[in-house]
């Protein structure tokens, strides 16, 4: 199978483990173990329990506390309606490969995250890409996804809060959009791995597989939860999906590691919690961003109204990866290129640092931008 380079792992692989400040981060400030246990109301001593635990094989689908405690994150899917995967990553990876063939066609709105075009690609689909435009707050014409989407389409692939813009789709579009691919009996995948970080409320959007009977949602413990070394995330649809998506899992996955799948329940079981922790950094910390982006004359943005990332537009003649070069060896700051996008004249910016880091990184980058 013939699949193109993923640009943004490429480009993190190479550069993220050389920088001082990471403004390319997606995810919100880690926790460490002993941060998850304060959350839990647990401590070191309780580690002690996972002593007797052998390292045999896990759950195949899923423990069923994790299931449960997944469930809770979604008004109509129950533990039969979710099964875990190899991160949000994973999820995506098996939903494509069990649902897409070669000739299907795939109207994948873009910029997202890659996998949503190149693997649907990589299998023989007829990918039709969706453009989001700026001056549309990165927000998709429904008009244009009307006239995309044919009745031989086999799946619309959105992702929600949006990687890169932080752009959202509330409610009424996602009903929207969900018309549109019931008149042609299509899926929706929702990549859904940023949802929980909105600005505005609860900060949690409703799930495509709340609104849709084909739709389907993947997400996982990265972004919004502050988990990524658990590796773990899930697909959360109906029954038929699940079932399809466990034929190919078990080729790649069989089961989750057993210390991934306890750390992950433990956490969703108190997710109010971390949720509030990632909604205070993320609010607090784009507050920053927009007083900075509103100081340099340089910059310009669409604010985003959910996630992690955003994208600035910079007013330099320059190629965005010969930018972002630039600004690393200058300075240490690490942006990810919008090329990596196919959103040349961008960068993409990860706000949801250590306060410390990001404020020290913006002057870094002002500073740049004033030698320019």
């Amino acid at each position: 199978m013939q699949i193109d380079p993923f640009a943004v792992e490429i480009w993190m692989n190479e550069w993220e483990t050389k920088c001082t400040h990471n403004l390319a981060e997606t995810c919100v400030e880690s926790l460490t173990i002993a941060e998850l246990l304060q959350v839990a109301g647990q401590n070191a001593a309780d580690l002690s329990a996972l002593l007797p635990m052998k390292m045999t094989y896990g759950d195949i689908r899923g423990s069923d506390r994790l299931l449960t405690a997944i469930s809770g994150l979604y008004a109509g899917q129950g533990p039969e309606n979710i099964i875990v995967t190899h991160g949000t990553i994973g999820a995506n990876m098996l939903v494509h490969k069990a649902l897409i063939a070669p000739g299907d066609r795939v109207v994948a709105i873009v910029p997202t995250y890659q996998q949503h075009y190149s693997i649907p690609a990589s299998i023989g689909a007829e990918v039709v890409p969706l453009k989001l435009c700026a001056r549309d707050g990165f927000l998709p014409d429904l008009e244009a996804l009307r006239a995309h989407v044919t009745p031989d389409t086999r799946m619309i692939a959105i992702n929600n809060p949006n990687n890169p813009t932080g752009a959202l789709m509330d409610r009424a579009m996602l009903e929207e959009i969900a018309a549109i691919a019931r008149a042609a009996d299509a899926w929706v995948l929702c990549d859904e791995v940023y949802r929980g970080t909105d600005q505005q409320g609860d900060g949690m959007t409703v799930s495509i597989a709340d609104i849709y009977e084909k739709g389907i949602s993947t997400a996982g413990m990265s972004k919004a939860f502050s988990l990524a070394g658990l590796r773990l995330g899930w697909v959360a649809g109906p029954a038929k999906l699940i079932e399809a998506v466990s034929i190919h899992r078990d080729y790649d996955t069989i089961s989750v590691g057993k210390l991934d799948d306890h750390f992950a329940a433990m956490a969703l079981e108190n997710r109010d919690r971390i949720l509030a922790r990632s909604q205070r950094i993320t609010r607090e910390n784009l507050a920053m961003l927009s007083a900075w982006v509103a100081a340099e004359p340089q910059i310009d943005w669409v604010r985003p109204a959910s996630g992690t990332v955003t994208l600035l537009r910079y007013d330099v003649d320059l190629p965005s990866r010969v930018f972002c070069e630039r600004l690393m060896d200058e300075e240490g700051v690490l942006f990810t290129p919008g090329s990596a996008f196919d959103m040349e004249g961008y960068v993409r910016i990860g706000f949801a640092n250590p306060k410390a880091d990001l404020k020290a990184g913006l002057e870094k980058v002002s500073r740049f931008l004033a030698r320019l």
